[in-house]
């Protein structure tokens, strides 16, 4: 009997279900980082500065373009889970960064700063499902389009 490949290189399974490596996901979702660290350390306006749209977008759309050109199987599949990945990952930064983004000046709640933090992981996730979803959306949509050309 020969023996599942998901179970021999579970790397190869997820290449195969979502068209990019996972490792490669990653990436991609690392690629708003910048954007949040910088924002962190007050480096960058929080609104619409000239610097701030392209750290925003740029990722996002790095994202719907290696999905299409990878020809993913599950286009919507593949964009949502690296908005997850990368909410995560800006959950982990924000929290990192936490007393820097704040300057001192700590968000309390009933005296403890634990619901503060624990809104902004959620927040933080949901977000990068939300745009994952978004993106996703987007992504599947101009696969259709291109597979309905020919």
């Amino acid at each position: 009997m020969t023996p599942d490949i998901a179970t021999q290189n579970p790397t190869r399974s997820s290449q195969r279900y979502f068209g990019i490596p996972l490792l490669a996901m990653a990436g991609l979702a690392a690629l708003v980082l910048p954007r949040v660290v910088l924002h962190d350390l007050h480096l960058i306006d929080g609104g619409f500065a000239l610097v701030n749209w392209p750290l925003a977008l740029l990722p996002i759309a790095a994202w719907v373009f290696v999905t299409l050109r990878a020809r993913s199987p599950h286009p919507f599949l593949t964009v949502l889970t690296i908005g997850i990945m990368s909410g995560l990952m800006m959950v982990v930064t924000h929290q990192l960064l936490w007393d820097s983004a704040f300057q001192g000046d700590l968000p309390v709640v009933g005296g403890s700063t634990f619901i503060p933090r624990f809104a902004a992981m959620v927040s933080g996730t949901v977000t990068g499902a939300a745009i994952g979803a978004i993106s996703g959306l987007i992504t599947w949509a101009l696969a259709s389009a291109r597979r309905d050309a020919g």
